[in-house]
């Protein structure tokens, strides 16, 4: 990797060659290696190392930003030359509060020597006892595993500088049977805690269980979701909790902050320096980041600020700003988006999924839901699919297998009927963030179309 005092010299070249009254360096460093495998074969195995720079300017209330690569002496002439172009032919933004200075920023463990160290051999051992599990039992397994390191540094030209390095390991495998499939996910910073050939498994015993799926009417089930399902619940509900989205209206948070909204068995947070999630102690100003509590015990708490938002709104800030841009990743690109944010978790409970089937007398057991998509923002309305595993309840055990259903559904609602919570809760990452979630037991979930699979 870069490291902390290359990075810091790439910052000191970009500031004497700004002719800005501000101006900030965001650097994006990746090591990341990827095993891929279809039809129980491991078919690809690629690397990738990448290096970025995002700098912004700003000319008194004018800002520009822009992004490169080239991190030769000419190349980060080049971007700061451009930035400071950018600002000159910008508005005035009445709302730039400007860039920090220095901030004290206490370290977060997030590097692991094994996940660094892994190699194509270690994955390929991994992944070769899920294709050979899924050989035996007569399915087709595929999917991808991937460990990496990232780098993140910020500066900027008050004095500020803050540096972190993290590892990450994922897997994500599908499992095909006849007429059915299964799905299994995991991630962690510590590769020893994704358990690849554990996770493979019951990929392959859901895509067992799931063979010859019959057709269901839709309507209103009970449900017990997997934590993969509420994985996605607990993101969305993330997406909208921003200052932002709240003072544009369109976050299901609008005048629901303090009241008793969701079940009390329900709280949901955000903490980008807890351990057990993927830790991240500054955002992309610079800022440390606060835990935020979004649910407590049922009740709407308070939403994620950057500078910007918490001096425009009057709120706490809580660091929680994303990049002005990022080459690569479409969760950090300059969309506008405001604060978001990226290490939501819910609280777990006492109950383990088989109490949960055994309390539904007729109702689905879903595994993850699929192709989510927002139809009203305000009410948190999302329509979406089933896959990869829905199963029919009847007097509490799992009986047969059902195809796919289409559901439209307000989150808050279904949050609002949670009757019991599991006491496990599993991690994904999902896009840029980490999500971690437990399964819940809900009183009522709208299907509303059927479909063929």
């Amino acid at each position: 990797m870069k490291g902390e005092t290359a990075i810091r010299k790439l910052a000191e070249r970009v500031f004497a060659a700004a002719e800005a009254d501000e101006t900030e360096l965001l650097f994006f460093g990746l090591e990341e290696r990827l095993t891929r495998f279809a039809n129980n074969v491991i078919h690809q195995n690629v690397a990738e190392t990448d290096e970025a720079v995002t700098v912004r300017a700003a000319v008194g209330k004018r800002v520009g930003v822009a992004t490169t690569r080239d991190l030769s002496d000419e190349g980060l002439e080049r971007v700061a030359e451009a930035a400071v172009a950018g600002a000159r032919l910008q508005p005035e933004d009445p709302d730039y509060p400007g860039l920090s200075g220095p901030v004290t920023v206490e370290p977060a463990d997030a590097f692991d020597e094994q996940t660094a160290a892994y190699t194509p051999a270690d994955r390929a051992r991994d992944v070769g006892v899920v294709c050979r599990r899924a050989e035996e039992a007569g399915v087709n397994s595929s999917g991808a595993f991937r460990t990496a390191v990232h780098e993140f540094g910020v500066a900027n030209s008050h004095g500020l500088f803050v540096y972190h390095q993290a590892t990450m390991a994922d897997l994500t495998t599908v499992v095909m049977s006849d007429g059915g499939a299964g799905y299994a996910a995991g991630a962690s910073w510590k590769v020893g805690e994704v358990d690849v050939p554990a996770l493979g498994a019951e990929a392959v015993g859901r895509a067992l269980r799931d063979r010859n799926p019959q057709p269901l009417a839709p309507g209103v089930y009970p449900v017990v979701l997997e934590p993969y399902a509420v994985i996605d619940i607990v993101a969305f509900m993330g997406q909208t909790a921003g200052a932002m989205a709240v003072a544009e209206g369109r976050s299901w948070m609008i005048g629901r902050e303090g009241e008793q909204t969701l079940s009390p068995l329900v709280s949901i947070w955000d903490d980008g320096r807890d351990p057990a999630g993927w830790p991240l102690p500054f955002d992309f100003e610079g800022m440390p980041r606060q835990r935020v509590g979004i649910v407590r015990q049922g009740v709407v708490g308070g939403v994620v600020t950057d500078r910007r938002w918490a001096k425009k709104m009057g709120r706490p800030l809580t660091g929680h700003a994303l990049p002005a841009a990022h080459p690569s990743s479409p969760w950090l690109k300059a969309s506008g988006a405001g604060p978001l944010p990226l290490h939501l978790a819910m609280e777990a409970g006492k109950h383990t999924v088989e109490e949960m089937i055994a309390a539904t007398e007729r109702g689905l057991y879903v595994t993850r839901f699929h192709y989510t998509r927002v139809v009203h923002p305000r009410e948190a309305v999302i329509t979406g699919m089933t896959r990869d595993g829905l199963f029919l309840i009847e007097n509490g055990e799992i009986t047969t297998p059902v195809r796919n259903l289409r559901f439209t559904q307000s989150y808050v609602e279904a949050l609002a009927g949670v009757e019991m919570v599991g006491r496990e809760v599993h991690c994904e990452r999902p896009g840029y963030s980490v999500v971690r979630a437990p399964a819940l037991k809900l009183s009522a979930f709208h299907f509303t179309g059927a479909t063929a699979f």
